[in-house]
């Protein structure tokens, strides 16, 4: 049995430690839409011309049914929006309950705790030059 976290206490209260652990939050939150926009950019593209036939068909004549055809009859490109569509309402959901609710507790302490180590790595840690300077 681990011990359960502590109530959270700020770890310290250097406006600098609080802005490093902002620096990485942000770096985390670009990193995450710039994997959804390489997710789009290469599996979405794929299976949009994948489905390029039935976009052509739904364009000139708009029906569920051909919606349900060209997604049942092409089930690699269908998983491949599915993926791509899946990740980024992830991400909005993520994203949007930070900014309504603040970051929880638990992930201030982790990020904060990743901070701590890289600052105590030094410039040997890849993010370093991110973070700490």
């Amino acid at each position: 049995m681990q011990p359960e976290d502590p109530p959270f206490v700020p770890i310290e209260l250097d406006p600098t430690f609080e802005r490093q652990v902002q620096k990485l939050y942000l770096l985390i939150a670009y990193s995450r839409w710039l994997v959804v926009g390489c997710l789009w950019l290469s599996v979405g593209v794929l299976s949009l011309w994948g489905l390029r036939y039935e976009i052509n068909l739904l364009l000139q004549y708009f029906t569920w049914v051909a919606v349900r055809y060209g997604l049942y009859y092409n089930p690699l490109p269908t998983f491949g929006l599915a993926c791509c569509a899946v990740m980024t309402i992830s991400n909005l959901l993520w994203q949007g309950r930070i900014l309504l609710f603040g970051l929880p507790p638990k992930e201030l302490r982790r990020l904060a705790k990743q901070v701590q180590q890289i600052r105590q790595q030094g410039k040997s840690h890849p993010l370093w030059k991110w973070i700490c300077q």
